[in-house]
């Protein structure tokens, strides 16, 4: 992540915003997207001088006052607010969770509690560390890849099948990034996940695309729909969880929509 991720992470939100949507003049006639230093500094109810050298890494942290107040400002939604205070306060005390030594022990019993379900485990660099078969045969088996190639965004961003498998790839993958950067933040940015993601960038156009968007966002749960190659169409409701005693952890579940998606699973997995 860029040295001055908090400048850089109020700049891209400053510069998605419409002036007409805060009640100034439109874009039209505008050189640059989005609204200028100075206009933000209006509504936040600073100095253009102040905002400018926050922007910019320079001068103290802000308090909580004059964050609630830039936020407001930029009309940051409620997942953004909380980048934004990791960003200047950092994180808790614990630190993420990367290794994987007696997860799969420790979490065999619940991931085999959802014989139609796909659910896995993941770390803070977002490495799949334990899964049940149904995660395997549905999402992607992973017992097959390499354990540095068992990562979720590398499975999403570099392997064709997977691009295949989701037929709103783009916006899967827009999704995965900016809850990746907030997951990120709030961990404190482990090697390895900053390793990844540089990785990731080098290798992937889209991916530093979406990267670069800065965007912030939470997996919470949803409908993900999949094009598989043998069960065919399928709605899965996912919901994602964090794993309270593993700093870092997550549990993400899968269960099918409705009955027709319950048994082209259960055909897949009992065929």
């Amino acid at each position: 992540m860029p040295e001055n991720s908090l400048g850089a992470f109020l700049r891209s939100r400053r510069e998605r915003l419409d002036p007409a949507e805060v009640g100034l003049p439109g874009s039209t006639r505008r050189r640059t997207p989005g609204l200028r230093r100075e206009e933000v500094a209006q509504r936040a109810d600073l100095s253009v001088e102040w905002y400018t050298r926050l922007e910019q890494g320079r001068g103290g942290p802000p308090s909580t006052q004059v964050l609630d107040r830039v936020a407001d400002a930029l009309l940051l939604n409620r997942a953004e607010r909380a980048h934004v205070f990791l960003l200047v306060h950092g994180q808790g005390a614990d630190g993420p969770h990367t290794g994987a030594a007696d997860l799969h022990s420790r979490f065999r019993g619940v991931l085999d509690g959802f014989p139609y379900g796909p659910a896995y485990i993941k770390n803070a660099a977002w490495d799949v560390i334990a899964w049940n078969r149904a995660a395997r045969l549905v999402l992607s088996d992973y017992e097959t890849l390499p354990a540095r190639d068992r990562n979720v965004l590398k499975i999403l961003f570099l392997d064709p099948a997977s691009r295949a498998l989701l037929p709103r790839w783009e916006h899967e993958a827009a999704l995965a990034v900016s809850t990746f950067r907030g997951e990120l933040t709030r961990w404190g940015g482990t090697g390895q996940a900053a390793g990844l993601v540089e990785e990731l960038r080098a290798r992937s156009a889209e991916f530093d695309r979406m990267w670069e968007a800065h965007d912030v966002g939470a997996l919470g749960e949803g409908v993900k729909h999949l094009a598989h190659p043998v069960a065919g169409e399928l709605s899965l409701w996912y919901s994602s969880f964090a794993i309270d005693d593993e700093p870092g952890l997550g549990l993400v579940l899968y269960t099918p929509r409705g009955e027709a998606d319950m048994g082209r699973v259960r055909r897949l997995l009992d065929g």
